[in-house]
């Protein structure tokens, strides 16, 4: 069966901009001095450090684990010597543990970083294994360590992997670029994945204005029987991984359920090729492809920076600012990235891009009272009524707020864009999530 032009109901057409950096191959970003690499940056448990401040560490090493389950280890970007271990903001907005360390610029490697041997020798526990020590996470933005994600309950059948290389957010084309450029990985990536799950399906969903890498994929795939590239329509949020399994596999995933509950397994196109370099050579996650972009960039370009680098020197290697710059510094795309205070907060392993915005762009719109058209109803992906779960939020009534299953909202921020009285739609309904999960949690 043909996997081609599929979609998914609502959502909404929107300036994609990718034409900055659609084009451009990755290159190296320069060796950074001193990276700040955090001990927090997925789901679940924080690590604690296993160096100190003096310590001498290499390109690979462990320096941070939790006894957790949901937890991935965090290694060192660089070689050089631990300076400090110390509280610091990172692109989430929130204050973690930090490692600082600054590089001796050797990048020696650690000798734990060697290939894992072939696929075929490794049984599905020890993928599982490898992929939990090299500590990848979702690398499109959620940050989920992934060995927890392949190991469902028992109760779950899995049938499917589904590799998301949508990449439906506008201006970024980091997992576009590593299509094009690293396809036999991907494919690679996926069929580790496959093993470890013990699935014999495989689909590669990417959206149609990616044709080069659509291309790539088919030509790395054409020779596994299991794996199919489905392709499909250009719409925001496509990539959204419940969107995604509905577009390809027409299943639907029920209010507060997940992917597996309908035995599906969703995989971000980056975190499949990290897959494949923890296997292949040896090769945790401690650098990633981030897209630097906006047209408040002078140079903007599709970099692999070690985790820890400070934005700013990101910026600085893009060329600087635009004459009409900043007018707002967003880590990840305009639809659900978050606005940065500060050039100096490290990027992370779920950074895929750095937006910057000019002056005019980021002027903000005023505000006008609703006038209930509907039009946040009609594109709403997962058929909520935004409207009323925004107004409840604004009057602080979170209760009634969830009734309307606050919760099930994925922050896509297709109403707010489609809302001609540019009501703060999206974030006052993350503001309702994060007071009824609070709320929860607290009893």
């Amino acid at each position: 069966m043909k996997l081609e032009n599929l979609t998914f109901k609502g959502g909404v057409n929107v300036p994609h901009h990718k034409d900055l950096t659609e084009g451009l191959p990755i290159e190296r970003a320069k060796e950074p001095d001193v990276v700040y690499i955090p001990l927090h940056q997925h789901v679940g448990a924080p690590c604690e450090p296993l160096v100190k401040v003096g310590d001498t560490v290499k390109v690979g090493q462990k320096i941070g684990q939790s006894d957790a389950f949901v937890s991935a280890p965090v290694h060192s970007s660089v070689s050089g010597i631990v300076k400090d271990i110390t509280f610091m903001f990172i692109p989430t907005g929130q204050k973690v543990k930090c490692v600082i360390i600054e590089s001796d610029g050797k990048n020696e490697l650690d000798e734990s970083v060697k290939p894992k041997g072939s696929l075929e020798d490794l049984s599905p526990k020890e993928i599982i294994e490898i992929i939990r020590e090299a500590g990848i996470t979702g690398m499109g933005g959620a940050g989920f360590p992934t060995h927890v994600k392949l190991s469902p309950p028992s109760d779950k059948k899995i049938d499917t992997i589904l590799v998301n290389g949508a990449e439906c957010e506008p201006y970024l084309t980091t997992d576009h670029r590593l299509m094009v450029e690293y396809p036999e990985k991907i494919v690679f990536g996926l069929k580790a994945i496959m093993k470890a799950v013990g699935v014999e399906r495989g689909i590669i969903g990417v959206e149609k204005n990616k044709p080069d890498a659509i291309l790539a994929l088919r030509e790395a795939s054409k020779d596994e029987k299991n794996i199919q590239i489905a392709t499909l329509k250009v719409k925001y949020p496509q990539g959204d991984e419940k969107r995604l399994i509905n577009a390809i596999l027409g299943r639907i995933v029920p209010s507060g359920g997940l992917p597996m509950d309908v035995g599906v397994i969703v995989v971000n196109a980056a975190t499949t090729k990290a897959v494949a370099d923890a296997i292949l050579e040896g090769k945790p996650l401690y650098e990633r492809v981030t897209t630097i972009t906006g047209h408040g960039i002078k140079q903007p370009k599709n970099l692999l920076v070690k985790i820890g680098t400070p934005l700013k020197d990101l910026i600085e290697q893009c060329g600087g600012f635009t004459e009409d710059s900043p007018g707002k510094i967003i880590s990840g795309g305009p639809m659900m990235g978050i606005a940065q205070h500060s050039l100096d907060v490290p990027i992370i392993k779920g950074t895929g891009g750095i937006l910057i915005l000019t002056k005019k762009e980021a002027r903000p719109e005023q505000v006008q009272p609703c006038i209930k058209c509907g039009k946040c109803v009609e594109v709403c992906p997962v058929n909520l009524l935004p409207l009323y779960i925004s107004s409840y939020s604004l009057k602080k009534n979170f209760d009634k707020a969830e009734e309307y299953n606050a919760l099930d909202c994925v922050e896509c921020g297709s109403c707010s864009y489609i809302c001609p009285a540019k009501r703060p739609l999206a974030e006052s309904i993350r503001l309702a999530k994060r007071e009824i999960i609070a709320k929860k949690k607290s009893k």
